[in-house]
């Protein structure tokens, strides 16, 4: 008797191209699950305009600028940075809820690519986070905040907080299938807020202790609040000073290297982590 014929791996470029079909097939259900939950969606969208109003009222008659300016201007690049972190704690509660309910085992059962799950997860976060910016940006320029320098730079700002944004997606949806517990995952959301909040995002990390600013002036959040700041040409940009940080010296070039740190470390730890808790 011979035996079997093994069956031949399928070139790369075609494992690619399932892997990409099957991903873009995991975010259209992630869309369609947000039309069946539409509270979700609704707040999801709410909540970019409520902090904008918020922050920007209450803070804004009690913080200075440094070299003056709107407080409102310089905040905005905070907010818009504090939404894009917020969405690790959003793709680790629905990834969490999804392997809670064992969607996750059914994925594992299923001919589909093992990269598939946790791409479709991050790329529907990042649809979340364009409308998330587009509608922030709209309350931001009814309260008096504008882009100088622009349209190149601007776009260019708002590129980045997306790459920001889907980075952060796959590190959430690591944490979510580390976690596999949607209590568990929900007791984690407030933690996000401490680290945008020890940051420059809505106060100048001047008058902070010397061992607090180091690690705010470190915090990624400063970094991708300052590039957003230059780009868009807003009070509280960088100036290059020797006394800087480098991360705020370099904010856009800081802000590319976690972000792309980001991915390379959580994009392979995700899909190995999909993989394992199948056996």
């Amino acid at each position: 008797m011979t035996a079997p014929a093994l069956t031949a791996r399928p070139p790369l470029p075609e494992r690619l191209r399932w892997a990409a079909a099957d991903g873009l097939t995991l975010v259209g259900r992630e869309l369609s699950r947000l039309r069946q939950e539409p509270g979700e969606l609704i707040a999801a969208l709410i909540f970019p305009a409520v902090m904008v109003v918020l922050f920007g009222y209450v803070f804004g008659s009690a913080i200075k600028v440094p070299g003056g300016g709107n407080y409102r201007e310089y905040l905005m690049p905070g907010l818009f940075v504090m939404v894009s972190f917020t969405s690790v704690m959003a793709v680790t509660l629905r990834v969490a809820t999804d392997a809670s309910r064992g969607v996750m085992d059914r994925f594992r059962s299923m001919p589909m690519a093992r990269s598939a799950v946790p791409f479709g997860q991050a790329g529907a976060d990042l649809i979340h986070g364009i409308l998330a910016l587009v509608i922030m940006a709209a309350t931001g320029l009814i309260v008096g905040w504008h882009a100088h320098r622009g349209l190149w730079p601007t776009a260019e700002a708002f590129l980045l907080l997306l790459l920001m944004r889907h980075a952060l997606g796959w590190a959430g949806c690591y944490l979510g299938l580390v976690v596999r517990n949607e209590q568990t995952a929900d007791q984690f959301v407030p933690l996000v807020f401490p680290v945008t909040m020890l940051s420059n995002s809505f106060v100048p990390t001047g008058g902070m202790p010397s061992w607090l600013q180091a690690i705010a002036d470190w915090n990624p959040v400063s970094a991708a609040t300052a590039a957003s700041r230059q780009l868009f040409g807003n009070p509280g940009a960088p100036t290059g000073g020797r006394d800087l940080a480098w991360p705020l010296a370099h904010p856009v070039t800081a802000t590319l290297l976690w972000s792309l740190a980001l991915i390379a470390v959580f994009a392979p730890l995700s899909v190995r982590t999909f993989q394992r808790r199948g056996r």
